[in-house]
Order: structure tokens, then C-alpha cells, then sequence
């Protein structure tokens, strides 16, 4: 598949592990309060390829959550990281160490980075991360927005193209009804939005219960060529899942939209192996 991959400038950014914040009580839909963690810090327990819902907490992030300190060069990292870019701890015991760019989560504004050995990182450890992504077109498909995907992690998705249009692998379908919070922010290369998991009868019902941090889903009627999460009948975006469920009212597990078509150019295909662990080779 064509793209414009040698135009797409390649930057550096700057980010540090995050302190983790909690925002207590949680309070889900029938009105009981939970009093348990939050966003941020390094999440021993939870990292790529895990269910999103094997938490007990409020939008736990995997593995490394990240930000820049200066809160006016954080909306900059957030807009340019994307899932694949290569990070590089850059301080303290895990200078050198390789990861990956992961997911975004907007509202706290973390990128979020998996490392081989967190162990090695403390709140404060310097990441640089060559962001790259941001202005890839699929040359074939101009219909066919692109966003927050590496090159050449979009490379090793086996998308098959057939009749003009691209099947794309995903382990999940989400229809429009079961999204949730994030919904009508302004920039789809900036944020994440929600899956809506209140009723846990039709999220099970639709497979939902069994995502992974890392897989491809796709959302129906929805197209985020200019925003994020906008009804549009028809229309297919693909995202990745990047951090837990979450017990408040129309929140759940956040997807990081990543390809967004409205006329037909994309085809969702389920294939349950498809997440970016697997396309990374981790």
C-alpha cells in the first residue's frame, strides 16, 4: 500500500514519567462509590495486551504513563507522539533502554510508553521519543484519513486491499452506541475517546469484555476526520485500545483513533490476534 511515509516529518519530544494521580471517590451508574487508583505512574501490573477490563480502578494506564512538565509544550507530545513511535529513556538506571509509544489519553494528556523493563524507571525518568506519524496519507486513498500511527508500525498491518477498499484486521466491532466520553473534542490526533460500558450485559452480548490494550477495533458510524467521535451513518474508524475500563458513568476502555473513512473505503475484518504487541514483535 502506498503512503507518502518519506514527506511525514520525523521530531523529537521530550516526556517524563508521570506521577500518579487519583481522583477519589468514582462513582458508576447505580450511584456506589469506589475509592482505588488512578492515572499515571508506572503500572507494574498492567501493561500491553492485557484486558482492558482486569483492573479494578479509574482508566488505569498501561505500563509507563508520561507527560512534559511544561504544561505549554504537553499539548505538542500529545499531538505528535504516535502508537509505534520508538522512545528512548534518556535518564536515571533505564538510560538506553528502547520502547514504544503505546496510546494517549486525553483529558490528563498522558502518552503512554511500554518499556521491557519498567522496573528500571522512576517517576522523573526522562523519555525522548521520535514522533513520527502525524500527515500520513495513504496515497490510493485520499478519502481514507490518517491518524497517530507510526509508519512503520501501519506497514506490518496486514491490510488487504480488495475492489478499492481496505479490510483491516480488528479483534472487535463497537458500535456508536456503546462509546462514551471524548466525544466532540476537537482533535482526533490529540485525544482518545471511550467505549460506554454501563451496560455490561450488551458489552459482553457484543464481545466487547474481551479487548486488549493494543488491539485494533473498529467503530461504526463514526468518522473523526475532524474531530473526534462524530455520528456519521456509513462511516468506519479504526482505533487502538490504550487504557482499562472504568467504573464512571459513560466512560470506559479509550481507543486512539488511527484510520477514519465515511463511504465505504474500509472494511473491518475480525481477526483476534490483531493487536500492535503482535505487529511490534514485543
Amino acid at each position: 500500500m502506498r503512503t507518502n511515509k518519506e514527506k511525514v516529518v520525523k521530531l523529537s519530544i521530550l516526556v517524563e514519567v508521570a506521577h500518579p494521580v487519583v481522583r477519589m471517590p468514582v462513582v458508576d451508574g447505580n450511584g456506589n462509590s469506589y475509592y482505588f487508583p488512578g492515572v499515571g505512574g508506572i503500572t507494574y501490573n498492567f501493561g500491553l495486551g492485557d484486558n482492558a477490563f482486569k483492573m479494578h480502578g479509574d482508566h488505569v494506564e498501561p505500563d509507563v504513563s508520561t507527560k512534559n512538565s511544561n504544561k505549554d509544550l504537553n499539548p505538542t507530545c500529545m499531538a505528535l507522539a504516535c502508537i509505534g513511535n520508538e522512545a528512548v529513556v534518556v535518564s536515571g538506571d533505564g538510560k538506553g533502554m528502547k520502547g514504544y509509544v503505546i496510546g494517549k489519553h486525553g483529558g490528563i494528556d498522558h502518552v503512554l510508553v511500554w518499556v521491557p523493563d519498567k522496573e528500571k524507571l522512576t517517576i522523573g525518568d526522562k523519555i525522548q521519543i521520535k514522533a513520527w506519524g502525524q500527515g500520513l496519507e495513504l496515497v490510493d486513498y485520499p478519502n481514507v484519513k490518517m491518524f497517530n500511527i507510526d509508519p512503520e508500525l501501519f506497514e506490518k498491518i496486514p491490510i488487504q486491499e480488495k475492489d478499492g477498499k481496505i479490510h483491516v484486521p480488528v479483534t472487535a466491532i463497537v458500535p456508536a452506541y456503546l462509546t462514551g466520553s471524548g466525544i466532540g473534542a476537537g482533535n482526533p490526533a490529540a485525544t482518545d475517546y471511550d467505549m460506554n460500558t454501563l451496560d455490561e450485559a450488551e458489552v459482553k452480548r457484543v464481545g466487547l469484555d474481551e479487548v486488549r490494550i493494543g488491539d485494533l477495533v473498529a467503530i461504526t458510524d463514526h468518522y473523526n476526520g475532524y474531530g473526534a467521535g462524530g455520528y456519521k451513518s456509513g462511516s468506519i474508524s479504526i482505533g487502538v485500545v490504550v487504557h482499562s475500563d472504568c467504573f464512571k458513568t459513560g466512560h470506559g476502555p479509550g481507543m486512539v483513533i488511527i484510520m477514519t473513512a465515511q463511504n465505504g473505503e474500509i472494511v473491518p475484518v475480525i481477526d483476534k490476534e490483531s493487536n500492535i504487541k503482535k505487529y511490534l514483535g514485543i
